[in-house]
């Protein structure tokens, strides 16, 4: 097994390389989901979001990538607010997320035609991404025409191509069948070794949330608080030994136990 550096990004001068929330708030009508929630955790690494239905995961992920307001609170990446972080997002929804009159390749030269990129950049950045992940897809045929997990390969593809600071994942492989969302999750694991990218991972399944990243965050029920932050101590990459360990074994008893608390609550 090649060694992976697995270190958090030496932050900048004068500056902490953490995501921080302060002060969370969100309500719908009467029902409060968070009210004065924190959370802070290291830029760089691979963080999964778990928690009972309901308790606002995508709601966190939209709040904090700026898609959906905030009622009250602060975050920060790195020190810079939402608007001056490099953010991407991969939606759950695939089919909606792509645009179906634009050919694969459009779609992902599509965010940085918009940031102004020239077409020679923008060539030579998505040939670089291309060769590094080697991506076997016919880029020149319309979504519609792709296989599910090739569409959610070019939605990834989309997201990373400005080379976001924080990627956002929001149950990106819940309408994949399980073969793909196997090979799926192999290639993430790919871009984050390679990329060091901070990813954020709605998921509503524990192996998942488990095997794919380094740290996963358990949610409460509403309002929601951090139940715990459990650090995935296992080797990269998160192949079949790792995922049927007993260390992982007793990492799900673990989270599982947690989980069963916060439910029955």
């Amino acid at each position: 097994m090649t060694a992976v550096d697995s270190s958090t990004p030496s932050p900048r001068p004068g500056r902490q390389a953490l995501m921080t929330i302060r002060g969370l708030r969100k309500t719908f009508n009467d029902a409060v989901v968070y009210d004065d929630f924190e959370m802070e955790l290291p830029l760089g690494h691979f963080i999964s979001i778990f928690g009972p239905n309901g308790c606002g995961k995508s709601t966190l992920i939209n709040m904090i990538s700026g898609l959906m307001p905030m009622d009250a609170g602060e975050v920060l990446y790195d020190g810079q607010r939402i608007a001056e972080t490099r953010i991407s997002y991969v939606f759950q929804n695939y089919r909606e997320a792509l645009f179906p009159w634009l050919k694969a390749i459009d779609n992902i030269h599509y965010p940085l035609k918009v940031m102004g990129v020239p077409r020679a950049e923008r060539n030579r950045r998505i040939e670089k991404l291309l060769a590094e992940f080697e991506i076997r897809i016919d880029l020149n045929a319309y979504p519609y025409t792709l296989s599910g997990g090739q569409q959610q390969t070019v939605s990834i593809l989309r997201a990373l191509v400005t080379e976001p600071e924080v990627l956002f994942l929001d149950e990106p492989f819940s309408a994949l069948d399980y073969e793909m969302t196997m090979s799926m999750r192999e290639q993430l694991q790919k871009i984050f070794m390679k990329t060091k990218t901070t990813m954020l991972l709605v998921s509503h399944d524990l192996d998942e949330a488990i095997e794919q990243a380094d740290k996963v965050v358990l949610l409460t029920r509403r309002p929601t608080k951090v139940a715990e932050i459990v650090d995935i101590n296992l080797p990269w990459p998160r192949n079949l030994e790792v995922t049927t360990g007993d260390a992982f074994m007793a990492l799900k008893r673990h989270c599982l136990d947690r989980f069963w608390q916060e439910v029955k609550k």
